[in-house]
């Protein structure tokens, strides 16, 4: 459906020379002299590209519905990821190229996007509740920051973690940058 460059929000996702991009930034600008624009800020969909782009206002654009989905983590299939929906317990096959499987865990909920059917990203929790599988022994007394060690968690990730951490633990960790976040309360 075509709109204009006035009904752009944050999250709308737009068709711009046959690729998707969703918008992450927006600014209304009306200056003193000439005409008002917009100034966006986009993030191409499959590539995840993020680009500064301007347009002007009242421009003619083409919006596009993407539908996102909660679906559960189930398995690995060959090139593709396992989820399944868990109202209709329809499995969907999500290529392995849309996933940063550092992190996923078997029965973790995800946000996959869809585009006329096709899976186009998939969006893990903010954090995740690991077990950590290896890491060098903790040492007692040492329960502050003040140094970290190298730890391998269940999923095959190499985060780092405080030095009284110890292996078999559970540990929240923030998907995005892999950071340490606490132990599991």
């Amino acid at each position: 459906m075509a709109q204009t460059t006035n009904d752009i929000k944050n999250g709308s996702v737009l068709n711009l020379d046959g690729q998707l991009w969703t918008v992450l930034k927006f600014q209304h600008v009306k200056p003193g002299k000439g005409p008002a624009f917009v100034r966006t800020t986009i993030k191409n969909v499959l590539s995840g590209k993020i680009v500064d782009k301007t347009f002007n206002a009242g421009m003619k654009m083409e919006f596009e519905t993407v539908d996102n989905r909660t679906l559960q983590y189930s398995y690995e299939d060959g090139d593709n990821y396992v989820f399944m929906d868990m109202t209709t317990y329809d499995q969907i096959m999500v290529p392995k190229n849309l996933v940063d499987s550092k992190f996923l865990l078997e029965g973790t909920d995800c946000i996959v996007s869809f585009h006329d059917g096709t899976p186009l990203s998939v969006e893990l929790p903010a954090s995740v509740i690991l077990t950590v599988t290896h890491t060098e022994p903790g040492l007692q007394g040492n329960r502050s920051n003040a140094g970290t060690k190298p730890a391998t968690v269940e999923t095959g990730a190499e985060i780092q973690v405080p030095l009284f951490i110890n292996e078999g633990e559970r540990v929240k960790v923030n998907t995005t940058d892999g950071s340490y976040l606490g132990r599991e309360n």
